[in-house]
């Protein structure tokens, strides 16, 4: 089969619709992260090079720009847990996830907020970033309790838990080092005896 000049420029306009899609999402994050999650839509299509009409084209309303965020802060941190899982040692690798968390949380502060809010609406949302998550966690507490290094009796639901716990508690100024000295405690008190 031929490929026509038509074919050949919906592709590149799919490449460029990928590409400014990803360009909007890191600029989004970006943005909100700074802020309190009421920077405008235009700031976030100026940070990212396109248009308005491009971001509108991508997401329609402020919400699904967020929703779409809120995944792809999601996605990156499932990822990160696959990278981590495939080379690191088990206890470091769980480590360095739980410490990526309570980066992300510190520098997007104000965009994790507002994203925690769109996904609070959103069952659907909040069922895939909790699948999402828990498997992440689960891939890496299951990697441990094989290589024996970490306790088999501490679900991934439970560090879940025990992480919510620490980024929510930190709410005063520099929380940071206290969030990681309490990341280096539960990741330390999950070792196997």
């Amino acid at each position: 089969m031929a490929i026509t000049e038509s074919s050949k420029a919906r592709r590149k306009t799919r490449a460029d619709s990928i590409r400014n899609r990803e360009r909007l999402l890191a600029a989004a994050a970006d943005v909100f992260g700074v802020g309190d999650g009421q920077a405008s839509l235009e700031a976030v299509a100026r940070k990212a090079g396109v248009g308005i009409g491009t971001l509108y084209r991508h997401f329609p309303t402020r919400e699904a720009l967020f929703e779409a965020a809120y995944r792809h802060e999601v996605d990156q941190l499932a990822a990160l847990a696959e990278d981590l899982a495939a080379g690191s040692d088990p206890v470091d690798a769980l480590r360095r996830w739980m410490q990526a968390n309570v980066r992300l949380v510190a520098t997007k502060r104000g965009m994790v907020e507002t994203l925690q809010l769109a996904a609070y609406g959103s069952s659907e949302l909040k069922a895939y970033s909790s699948e999402r998550l828990l498997t992440a966690a689960r891939q890496l507490v299951e990697r441990g309790v094989a290589a024996g290094v970490i306790r088999g009796d501490i679900p991934a639901e439970d560090l879940l838990r025990a992480l919510a716990g620490i980024l929510y508690a930190q709410t005063a100024g520099d929380w940071q080092p206290a969030a990681l000295r309490l990341i280096d405690v539960l990741v330390d008190g999950m070792r196997a005896r």
